[in-house]
């Protein structure tokens, strides 16, 4: 029973690094463009050059 003193905080804590990550990652624009990355790699680079 004495090692939930040590496992609550530890849980809580590692609770807190994780809201902070992902509040960070919300700031920070990288959930923005969700589909851009998904489309981009089917994408061909030629394709996108254009043509003379």
């Amino acid at each position: 029973m004495s090692i939930l003193i040590y496992l609550i905080p530890v849980a809580l804590f590692l609770g807190a690094i994780s809201l902070l990550g992902f509040l960070w990652a919300l700031r920070s624009g990288q959930y923005d463009d969700l589909d851009g990355a998904a489309e981009r790699i089917l994408l061909d680079p030629e394709d996108t050059k254009p043509k003379s």
